[in-house]
């Protein structure tokens, strides 16, 4: 019970230091995009943007891979086994420097093929949309070499670092952004150029800060037939369902642009980029969770595990309402203020990317609960199918001739389905009961929602479109929302707990 305790008290604080982190990049990148898509123009920016997208796109086995290290390392840190955690570390980067080499290969021939002969991009930009595929290539691969490092820090649950590191990575991407301007040369192949160049620093130190602290990321040449099987099949497993991930947001990239554009990769693009600000809160939350999920599964502490993944749900789906309701009301507004130049479909793309990560929002500490016992064959092989899809409902609907945003209707209603395919798994992989997720989250989040949208529609039609009219309805909506999840989402201990925690920040501030 005391370690649970202490557990919950280092979940608190690791939360607390990775959301000061967050808010610095999120205001810090959300500026930097306007600067950079000012600068650099819709058509360059989407260039970007899609270009980037189809380097992750044959990142598919890696990312696998990465999940899998990261499991590895934080369960063995679970079961305290150091010798153990030495030898899957040094067989994670062995395997990271052998998926680069075969990444390269991959991109420098099928890659360079599709961008040269299927893509679309305006004339006079194939040399500078060649170049940029280059920097994106060698950026993965020193990504790629840094999540061993990555993975350390999180699984022993070194947020402070972990923030520190970061900061410093968006404060360089925030220098590089107002240095653009200036810059005589091919604005685009410059910015390529110079994330790079941070990448490369920030791997150095993640290197350095590793070695020093951790024990096992000494890298030493070991080659462990078990360690590297079991790493390999958890892997592949993942790849099923990384595979299905990367090609619903990447292949539906590639389709928006086979069959709109540049500029509607643009308006993604932007969509995109405010799915991932506002995910972040859940991302945190979950990065500072993740261990303790891991590690309770690993020690046979399964209740803990339970009574964790169950709040998770319930609470970053609280997490994603209070951060997107404001948002989905003041759309257009908000992108005339962060962009000047709005996109065409960027409002329908933003609107529809914040619904989308809601509906994640509620599978993110199941997938974790998932990956925890390893067993993860069926899952994958169900989850991944119903993802897989897609990309084919995706292709069709944009045929059809609908518009380019379809992409995220089909993904919202796809999460859904796999939320379902989900529960149906881990009710048979580890006793989880699938009723008492839909009684405690499911229904309980449907109810909150729905009572915190009264008040914001029913004053929305008389607030006008201006900065005093914005700022009334965040107000509205943060209000609706916090009293909907109190009176409505907690219980009578959790209630209790909120107001006092309320009347002692009250009485200390004032």
């Amino acid at each position: 019970m005391i370690s649970n305790f202490s557990n919950n008290k280092r979940i608190a604080k690791n939360t607390l230091i990775l959301y000061v982190r967050m808010l610095f990049m999120m205001l810090v990148a959300l500026y930097t995009s306007r600067v950079i898509l000012n600068v650099l123009g819709v058509e360059d920016f989407g260039i970007y943007n899609v270009v980037g997208g189809l380097v992750s796109m044959f990142a598919l086995v890696s990312g696998a891979i990465s999940i899998s290290i990261s499991r590895f390392i934080t369960f063995e840190l679970g079961r305290n086994n150091q010798k153990e955690l030495n030898i899957v570390f040094s067989s994670a980067i062995i395997i990271q420097i052998v998926i680069c080499l075969l990444f390269i290969l991959l991109a420098e021939t099928l890659g360079l093929w599709f961008l040269n002969t299927k893509m679309s991009f305006p004339e006079g930009r194939m040399c500078a949309t060649n170049v940029i595929f280059q920097f994106s290539v060698a950026t993965f691969c020193v990504n790629l070499i840094s999540i061993p490092y990555n993975a350390a820090i999180i699984a022993h649950e070194k947020m402070a670092a972990f923030a520190y590191i970061s900061i410093f990575e968006t404060l360089a991407k925030l220098i590089i952004a107002f240095a653009i301007p200036y810059i005589l040369y091919d604005k685009l192949i410059i910015y390529g150029g110079l994330l790079l160049l941070v990448a490369i620093i920030v791997r150095l130190v993640y290197g350095i800060y590793c070695k020093y602290h951790f024990e096992e990321c000494r890298f030493r040449f070991l080659f462990d037939k078990t360690v590297f099987y079991n790493m390999f099949t958890y892997a592949g497993w993942t790849y099923i369902g990384a595979s299905s991930a990367l090609l619903r947001d990447t292949g539906g990239n590639i389709l928006i642009n086979l069959f709109y554009g540049p500029v509607a990769n643009a308006a993604n693009g932007i969509g995109t980029q405010v799915q991932q600000a506002v995910n972040q809160f859940v991302t945190n939350f979950m990065t500072a969770l993740n261990p303790q999920i891991i590690k309770s599964y690993a020690a046979a502490n399964y209740d803990y595990m339970k009574f964790l993944v169950l709040n998770a749900s319930r609470i970053s789906y609280y997490m994603m309402l209070v951060f997107s309701l404001p948002i989905l009301f003041n759309t257009h507004y908000i992108l005339v203020l962060w962009l000047k130049q709005v996109p065409q479909y960027c409002v329908e793309f933003v609107r529809l990317a914040l619904l989308f990560v809601m509906s994640e929002s509620l599978s993110t500490p199941l997938i974790t609960s998932a990956s925890a016992s390893g067993k993860i064959k069926k899952y994958q092989l169900l989850v991944g199918g119903i993802q897989s899809f897609n990309f084919p409902l995706s292709l069709l609907c944009l045929y059809m001739g609908m518009p380019p945003y379809v992409t995220f209707v089909v993904a919202i209603c796809i999460s859904q389905l796999c939320l379902a395919g989900r529960l149906y798994i881990l009710r048979n992989m580890m006793d989880f009961s699938a009723r008492q997720f839909i009684h405690s989250v499911y229904s309980n989040i449907i109810k909150v929602t729905i009572i915190a949208l009264i008040l914001p529609i029913g004053v929305q039609y008389y607030i006008d479109e201006s900065w005093g009219g914005f700022i009334i309805s965040c107000i509205i909506c943060f209000i609706s929302v916090f009293i909907s999840i109190v009176y409505v989402g907690c219980n009578r201990q959790e209630r209790a707990f909120i107001m006092t925690k309320a009347e002692s920040f009250i009485h200390n501030f004032f």
